[in-house]
């Protein structure tokens, strides 16, 4: 699991801590770093990251997952400064919560699910096919001057200071 720690950071086992860095921020660059020759001999590309909002704001018990989505962003920034001069296009995705299985215990679970949708302006957690639509987007020819930026798909929740 990416996020194997719930709690305080001020309690995190180290190597917990450097299992969801490890999963969500080395895992990436590793993958880019294999992938960055390949789009360099081609002479164009796109890189696809995906953070979450939890890097664009502080999470309560989910620290440690927050610092790597954090990191990813980074991650984004500094490869799409790198990676512009080759044609290159590095962006992110920030989802919020999905109606995926890493979020099944938040939406299979009415009450929960209720507090989430009170939470985004859109009344609503998102789907699959939302933030496949963004990703489609950044990887067509019509987002081939977008670099560098993460694209949020919360229904609202970042904006409205609630999440």
């Amino acid at each position: 699991a990416s996020n194997p720690y719930y709690g305080d950071l001020e309690k995190i086992p180290d190597e917990l801590f450097d299992k969801i860095m490890n999963n969500n921020v080395k895992s990436n660059l590793w993958l880019c770093k294999k992938s960055i020759p390949y789009l360099r001999k081609n002479k164009r590309g796109t890189i696809i990251i995906v953070s979450s909002i939890a890097g664009l704001q502080g999470v309560e018990n989910l620290g440690a997952y927050s610092i790597s989505k954090t990191a990813d962003i980074g991650m984004i920034r500094s490869l799409a400064v790198e990676l512009g001069k080759f044609n290159i296009n590095v962006n992110g995705l920030c989802p919020g919560i999905i109606k995926t299985d890493f979020a099944r215990e938040l939406w299979e679970n009415p009450s929960i699910l209720k507090n989430l949708e009170q939470l985004a302006p859109l009344a609503r957690i998102g789907t699959t096919d939302e933030v496949a639509g963004a990703a489609i987007l950044l990887a067509s020819k019509a987002g081939s001057f977008i670099t560098g930026q993460v694209i949020t798909m919360d229904g609202g929740v970042t904006i409205a200071g609630r999440g």
